[in-house]
């Protein structure tokens, strides 16, 4: 991290230098929260809360994210505010009962939160429990998926189309942060009520156009987009914000299925596509100057499994300049199968 310079440090400490904004941000540091929720647990009016939440975020502590028509606040990404932020955080008595008393008042409210987002997950439980069933057992494709990514850690892991955020529950303990995007409020709720509960603070969701991602160029060591791709229209345009958003050194993971001819996703679970072959996602790949490292088939291998789709996971990462790959070593890579 390089060092802050005066001005940038006197101005962090004076926007936390204020009870109600040193309590905003001790709130903030347990998981997003929206303006609406910030007056009920500080009991205070909204435009007092707006007030002190535009002067944190112009100090950079924190940082907005609209999603509909709420905006929610987190911590700043940005390292040096954050770090000031946690250094001061983490010197006051984590006992004080007004903050003991707005921690409570929180959970509170995402436990209300939880509750209306599992009612919505529960009325569309059998969706997913039906796409479930279609392919190999969940927990080999959930294997692959941490095999394919291999041990090393990731500083900043973005999950496309997180849904119900398993992407990063899954792979908690290899990332230092996380960030699942999707269009869909109502997943976005449960995903945040889930992260909330299993205590995932290090994750958050945000609502983003997989085709227009608001983040910069380069900043993911990892992407994963699981699931997802077979939704959307453009695909191939999906994949190029994906490639567009990973570090130099970064691995982009897709896993979706292997081609199938099962017409009626298209009409009972809005299946754009019926799967995707190795050439046409190499060639996506491709086009966005990444190349395929690796690619494994899931395919039903027992006769309880017989007639399920398979799922495919390709592995992707930009081409190391110290080691050229032949046009016949590429051509072997996209067909190897393990």
């Amino acid at each position: 991290m390089p060092p802050l310079s005066v001005p940038i440090t006197v101005n962090v400490l004076k926007a936390m230098a204020e009870p109600t904004r040193l309590r905003v941000l001790a709130l903030l540091a347990h998981g997003a929260l929206n303006v609406k929720d910030l007056t009920r647990v500080l009991g205070q009016s909204q435009p007092r809360i707006s007030r002190h939440l535009k002067l944190l975020a112009e100090a950079g502590l924190v940082d907005r994210a609209p999603e509909g028509s709420w905006v929610y606040f987190r911590l700043s990404d940005d390292h040096g505010s954050r770090e000031i932020a946690n250094l001061v955080l983490g010197a006051i008595d984590a006992n004080d009962p007004v903050l003991l008393r707005d921690r409570a008042r929180a959970e509170a409210l995402r436990a209300e939160r939880e509750a209306l987002a599992q009612a919505y997950f529960q009325a569309h439980a059998n969706e997913w429990d039906s796409i479930r069933a279609l392919h190999v057992a969940e927990d080999s494709v959930e294997a692959a998926i941490v095999a394919a990514l291999g041990p090393e850690p990731m500083n900043l892991l973005i999950d496309l189309g997180t849904g119900t955020g398993r992407m990063l529950e899954l792979l908690a303990g290899r990332y230092r942060r996380a960030l699942g995007i999707d269009r869909s409020p109502a997943m976005l709720a449960y995903a945040r009520a889930k992260l909330a509960r299993t205590k995932l603070a290090q994750a958050q969701v945000r609502q983003g156009d997989i085709y227009d991602l608001p983040l910069e160029d380069g900043v993911a060591d990892a992407v994963v987009m699981h699931q997802v791709l077979h939704f959307l229209g453009d695909p191939a345009q999906a994949v190029r914000e994906a490639g567009r958003v990973l570090a130099p050194a970064g691995r982009l993971l897709i896993v979706d299925f292997a081609p199938h001819e099962l017409e009626y996703l298209r009409d009972q679970f809005a299946h754009e596509r019926l799967g995707f072959t190795n050439v046409e996602v190499a060639q996506w790949l491709g086009d966005c100057g990444l190349e395929l490292r690796e690619r494994r088939d899931l395919a039903p291998t027992s006769a309880a499994e017989a007639g399920k789709l398979t799922v495919s996971i390709w592995l992707a990462g930009r081409p190391t300049a110290a080691v050229p790959i032949s046009q016949g070593e590429a051509r072997r890579d996209i067909e190897r199968v393990s």
